[in-house]
């Protein structure tokens, strides 16, 4: 029975470990199309910060440029409060490109991003695997060059984030950010 139960656990590891292998990465991504400014148009995470916060999040911007050894700068900036907040995160490529890894220098844990589909010039669809002491975590980002996306794109966003086993309460459309806040991020 012991053996059973530990051949279960292990099985249900491994699961999880390749349903984490499962999600895709844009075939032929083409990193030098990624660069230039984003807006945050959807988020999605079964994290405990994101259930906290969800109320008050709003779109924000997002710059992406490459560092000299070709890695990706990644500059948002959101509303907080009265003022703007800048976040930097630096992605460092791997071996398959469209997939970076990162760790938060301020909570020490690990993100495996992969760019899942974009076409560059309108949409980009991000998914990230979250590993820290209190556990994992899953996120998927809908950006647009635009602030606002085809019902289509939307749609998409939903549909791929339930794949990754997130629910319509862990899945938000971000409401964009007032003029007045915007200018002064």
């Amino acid at each position: 029975m012991h053996a059973t139960l530990l051949g279960l656990l292990g099985l249900a590891l491994l699961g999880a470990l390749q349903a984490q292998d499962d999600v895709p990465v844009q075939s032929d991504f083409q990193q030098d199309k990624m660069m230039g400014k984003w807006y945050s148009i959807g988020l999605a995470s079964n994290s405990n910060w994101f259930k906290d916060k969800k109320h008050l999040m709003k779109m924000c911007t997002t710059v992406i440029s490459a560092t000299p050894d070709d890695n990706l700068e990644v500059v948002s900036t959101y509303p907080k409060g009265d003022h703007c907040e800048k976040r930097n995160s630096l992605y460092t490529k791997t071996e398959q490109p469209g997939r970076f890894s990162y760790t938060s220098p301020r909570w020490g844990s690990k993100h495996d991003i992969r760019v899942v589909e974009t076409n560059y010039d309108e949409y980009a669809l991000v998914a990230t695997q979250i590993s820290k002491s209190t556990g994992p975590s899953t996120m998927v980002l809908l950006y647009s060059r635009t602030k606002e996306l085809s019902p289509e794109r939307l749609e998409r966003f939903t549909q791929f984030s339930k794949e990754q086993g997130l629910t319509d309460e862990e899945i938000l459309i971000l409401p964009e950010t007032g003029e007045r806040l915007e200018g002064q991020g």
